[in-house]
């Protein structure tokens, strides 16, 4: 009976590595902290250029009035946007591959491939659904559709990874799906979905693996 007991704990101990091996350990929760520092100061530095609060800013007068964003505020947007994102992957791919080190991990493997594939599809879609919106002047969906694609990106690549990332993904959808009832207000759902909830989430995951 004993013998039959250490089996069947070797066999679950066995099954339990190959299930950990053909998933990747989640991005380090420090990435998450800092990805959320980079976005609240994108958006606070948006809402500065317009001289205008985080809550009630010139995206809400524009879309209310009907009135075209200008070339110059594009650019704006497209620069901050760009910059939060270079920094944030930087920020990433700096605390992760400390963490693997740090653990003896490899950093890029066949998993960490099928991450990024799982990742990068609903991102691309999006992306490119994000400029149809922006040439169309639907500016005031672009930050919620943001939110969807994104979501459904870490739903996609949760498969994957370890650390509970659909929660995050299943929370980004929500706010996505509650920001198309309140377009005016994208600047706000923006620091909240990719400020607030990385905060919260790189938190939870730093206290729970790293600590």
């Amino acid at each position: 009976m004993n013998n039959r007991e250490e089996h069947l704990d070797t066999l679950t101990e066995i099954r339990s590595l190959m299930e950990r091996s053909s998933r990747c350990l989640s991005l380090s929760g420090m990435s998450g902290i800092s990805a959320g520092i980079v976005a609240i100061a994108g958006a606070v530095a948006v809402s500065l250029y317009h001289g205008s609060s985080i809550i009630s800013t010139a995206w809400e007068r524009s879309y209310e009035s009907g009135a075209t964003t200008s070339a110059a505020n594009l650019m704006f947007y497209i620069g901050t946007s760009a910059v939060v994102l270079i920094l944030a992957i930087s920020f990433a791919v700096f605390f992760t591959v400390r963490k693997a080190k740090k653990n003896n991990l490899p950093v890029w493997d066949g998993v960490t491939k099928r991450v990024l594939v799982s990742l990068l599809v609903p991102l691309a879609t999006g992306g490119i659904f994000c400029i149809i919106l922006l040439l169309q002047w639907y500016t005031a969906l672009i930050v919620p559709a943001m939110l969807i694609f994104y979501g459904l990106a870490l739903i996609n690549a949760s498969k994957y990874a370890i650390g509970d990332v659909e929660y995050l993904g299943g929370a980004e959808i929500i706010l996505g799906l509650i920001a198309m009832f309140f377009a005016g207000y994208g600047l706000l759902f923006w620091g909240i979905g990719f400020g607030v909830f990385h905060i919260i989430y790189g938190t939870y995951m730093y206290l729970k693996f790293e600590r």
